[in-house]
């Protein structure tokens, strides 16, 4: 059973200690790390800056090296060059794969460099790089299949989705992603979740009761899910040590 968990990297505040931000980051790193098989690091979340996925996934990788690292790596803040460095640090450090999105607008006033998800794929494998770490794109929960055709053409590894609240939305995706990787982010339904369920207009009571059942069924059909929890970190932490024993 692989479940994974989203991890977003601290903010960068002109109030707070960076240093020490990243020494909790860490330890709650290795605290949640012993009860899921793989953690996905994520890339300035909403266009907020926070620390590089790549420093964070660097001590990480150096303190649990049996432990698969996935990252997000958003094309909208980032040149042709800026992404090759950024893959190369990937490779580098030995992420498992990487996830390419275009990302939320910067919140920085950052102006977009135009580039595109799937034709940075498309580049990236031109260039051998899917030989030596898994390529990613993002998907919606319920696409229209006959609008995604340079996403296929582009032939990552996989599909990360959106988040997804019914077996119904993961079973549509699956039967239409053949030969592909498809991995549901879910998002861990509680009351400190709440506020992002709101912004993801999602109902947590749609799958909140059983939520173990939920996880280990979307699992049986893909097999691989990606567990996220922003403002609840503890509350995940001990659902996975239960679903793990």
């Amino acid at each position: 059973m692989t479940i994974r968990y989203e991890a977003n990297p601290p903010k960068i505040l002109s109030d707070v200690d960076t240093n020490e931000s990243i020494l909790k980051f860490i330890k709650k790193i290795k605290n949640i790390s012993e009860k899921c098989d793989a953690i996905h690091l994520t890339e300035n979340v909403l266009g907020y800056q926070r620390v590089s996925p790549i420093e964070v996934g660097r001590i990480i990788r150096n303190e649990i090296p049996q432990l698969p690292i996935t990252v997000s790596l958003r094309v909208r803040d980032k040149n042709e060059k800026e992404i090759s460095e950024f893959v190369e640090n990937c490779i580098t450090i030995g992420f498992s794969g990487i996830l390419v999105l275009m990302g939320d607008p910067s919140q920085t006033g950052k102006v977009d460099s135009g580039q595109i998800p799937s034709a940075t794929v498309k580049r990236l494998k031109e260039q051998g790089v899917d030989s030596k770490i898994d390529l990613y794109l993002s998907i919606s929960n319920k696409p229209n299949f006959s609008k995604i055709t340079k996403k296929l053409e582009a032939n990552p590894k996989g599909f990360m989705t959106q988040v997804v609240q019914n077996l119904q939305q993961v079973q549509n995706l699956f039967d239409n992603l053949k030969g592909f990787s498809v991995i549901p982010i879910i998002l861990f339904p509680s009351e400190k979740n709440e506020k992002s369920a709101k912004f993801l207009n999602l109902e947590l009571a749609s799958y909140s009761q059983e939520f173990d059942k939920f996880v280990k069924k979307v699992h049986e059909i893909t097999g691989d899910v990606l567990i996220t929890s922003p403002s609840d970190f503890n509350g995940l932490n001990e659902f996975l040590e239960k679903l793990s024993r």
